[in-house]
């Protein structure tokens, strides 16, 4: 089969491009390269994935026309909609940016697949959507309507406009609420990879909340694994939705939001003592008051995608030690 995948030089987007070429499907991979974390990076990825059935398009998903004419010349069968401006911190700073990538650049990726007529679209939520929530763990059949970040902001618009587009054009589309994802090939401004680095150099690290903080670390394998069973998982009309109770993950339209994560919160605390157990280096901790925009936790309920045979399968050491062997390989060599 013929997919495009956004954000295909990202940490997921690499992940899942090079799964799909391992199962045989044609892939082409779309990615602005942008300096919001390193380029260098971005490129190595391209090379770990590079295949003769992997095509790379160097392009901006907010820029509609040269969108317009992938889509009418490939002609896929599928989208795996990855591109975005990340990080919740960040949108405080610059927000304009995440309104043109995850907005504008979203709904340009709605209209090709609706001219297009493609199969399926499968696109990036995040838990950051949940905000203020504290009813755990986290459930898609929750009404999430107070984010803390403008990123949790433009997350949750992503899945308005996605059921908007399955009820008028009848375009198939899943959200993914992805749940703190890390791993090999991961993203330099997370904490593994953050942390990772101040331990080797004997720097300290920034430990907000005083290191209450809990998150549902889910590694990528497990993350790809989801992903990969939800996009031939196509939504179809739940026959049973209910108007009057208007159940938030699933519609009257061919439209699906699913929690994707590891079912298994862990403190801020014991990560960064897993950290130490795996690099031998005791952490310096600099302990700070919570960040604006931050949550205190996040829990993943994965009851949904369970159903469709995911299980999530790595544990946050061997998770943690899969990292340490990659970033031992190459921090040099593109250095980070």
């Amino acid at each position: 089969m013929r997919f495009l995948v956004t954000g295909a030089a990202g940490f997921i987007g690499a992940h899942i491009s090079k799964r799909l070429i391992e199962e045989g499907h044609d892939v082409t991979g779309i990615d602005n390269l942008n300096a919001y974390y390193s380029v260098a990076l971005k490129k190595e990825r391209l090379k770990w994935i590079a295949h003769p059935s992997f095509t790379f398009v160097k392009g901006d998903i907010a820029e509609k026309e040269p969108l317009e004419t992938l889509f009418r010349t490939k002609k896929f069968d599928g989208v795996i909609h990855l591109a975005a401006q990340a990080g919740v911190r960040h949108s405080i700073i610059e927000p304009q940016s995440y309104i043109r990538s995850n907005l504008v650049g979203f709904s340009n990726i709605l209209e090709c697949c609706r001219h297009a007529q493609t199969g399926h679209l499968v696109y990036a939520s995040s838990s950051s959507v949940y905000g203020l929530n504290t009813v755990m763990p986290f459930s898609t059949h929750q009404n999430v309507d107070h984010p803390a970040s403008l990123y949790a902001a433009t997350k949750k618009s992503n899945e308005l406009l996605a059921h908007s587009y399955s009820h008028l054009y009848g375009i198939p589309t899943t959200g993914l609420r992805f749940f703190t994802v890390y791993g090999p090939w991961g993203r330099p401004d997370m904490a593994l990879f953050g942390f990772t680095k101040a331990i080797l150099s004997g720097q300290s690290i920034r430990v907000f909340n005083h290191g209450n903080m809990q998150r549902d670390f889910t590694y990528i394998d497990d993350i790809v694994a989801g992903i990969t069973k939800v996009l031939f998982h196509i939504p179809k009309p739940n026959p049973d939705w209910d108007r009057k109770k208007a159940d938030p993950a699933t519609s009257s339209a061919p439209y699906t939001i699913y929690n994707i994560g590891n079912n298994q919160p862990v403190s801020l605390n014991t990560f960064i003592e897993t950290i130490e157990t795996v690099t031998g280096k005791k952490a310096i901790r600099e302990y700070m008051p919570m960040q604006a925009g931050d949550v205190e936790a996040t829990y993943a309920n994965i009851d949904s995608l369970k159903k469709i045979g995911f299980t999530p399968k790595t544990s946050l050491y061997d998770g943690i030690k899969k990292f340490y062997e990659w970033y031992i390989k190459y921090r040099n060599k593109i250095n980070i």
